[in-house]
């Protein structure tokens, strides 16, 4: 039986499997603070044990209309998971839902199906190639990424997040009206390209109160149809490529 507060094993870390974990949540919806600690928890698990797993929370617009905007949210997101919706056949957005390898979707708060889903993810075959680099801008309000996917020869779409750790927000109105949320790789900006070439550059405007000494790029390979990841890395914003 797999370990609910693990995120999955050692000898699955051998075998070269990967997981993207899309947490997809609201600061407005009271049912989302256990998953955000769920991602956390998936977060800090896989940086102290080097598995490749990768986190991410999209926040979402349509909680807004209770009072409280979510300051990270954001229509685009919104549409990304009712793209899911369609995929999966579910039909419906909810949150907190969670989604891992675009294949795989359950209630996000839930810790052994997520432990599950990322243990059988690690333990699939290897993915495709996928090499991130970041590249200094003058511009502040940038961050430029190179990427190289030597060998990738289905159609995929591009997807290049750059998500922060260690955010904190007093909650004013709404379902968490009087809380303090604490956060970690919140996404702060999100492009998606069609992969029409083995090397290229994405850039990303992120907002001028991001810290970069918390901040990480995730990249992942996507196909058009079916949603499947099949390759994703990261690398520190203000660090070289890992």
């Amino acid at each position: 039986m797999t370990d609910p507060s693990r995120t999955g094993s050692d000898d699955a870390r051998a075998d070269g499997g990967f997981a993207v974990v899309e947490l997809f949540t609201s600061q407005g919806c009271s049912s989302c603070p256990p998953a955000e600690e769920v991602l956390t928890d998936i977060e800090r698990d896989a940086r102290e044990r080097a598995l490749p797993v990768f986190a991410l929370g999209f926040h979402v617009d349509y909680w807004d209309y209770l009072g409280w905007p979510d300051p990270f949210a954001d229509a685009a997101y919104t549409r990304r998971q009712e793209a899911y919706a369609r995929a999966l056949g579910s039909g419906r957005l909810y949150t907190p839902q969670m989604v891992v390898n675009g294949t795989v979707e359950f209630v996000g708060s839930d810790r052994r199906r997520a432990a599950d889903a990322i243990a059988s993810a690690l333990t699939a075959a290897p993915g495709a190639p996928l090499v991130l680099s970041v590249e200094d801008s003058p511009d502040g309000g940038r961050v430029v990424v190179d990427y190289q996917t030597p060998g990738t020869a289905e159609p995929a779409v591009l997807n290049v997040a750059v998500v922060e750790r260690g955010l904190a927000s007093d909650v004013a109105r709404g379902e968490n009206a009087g809380r303090t949320l604490r956060q970690d790789n919140v996404v702060r900006a999100f492009r998606s390209a069609r992969l029409d070439s083995e090397r290229g550059r994405v850039e990303l405007a992120v907002p001028p109160d991001l810290d970069r000494r918390q901040a990480s790029v995730i990249g992942y390979l996507q196909h058009d149809g079916d949603r499947a990841v099949v390759a994703a890395a990261a690398v520190e914003v203000s660090a070289p490529a890992r």
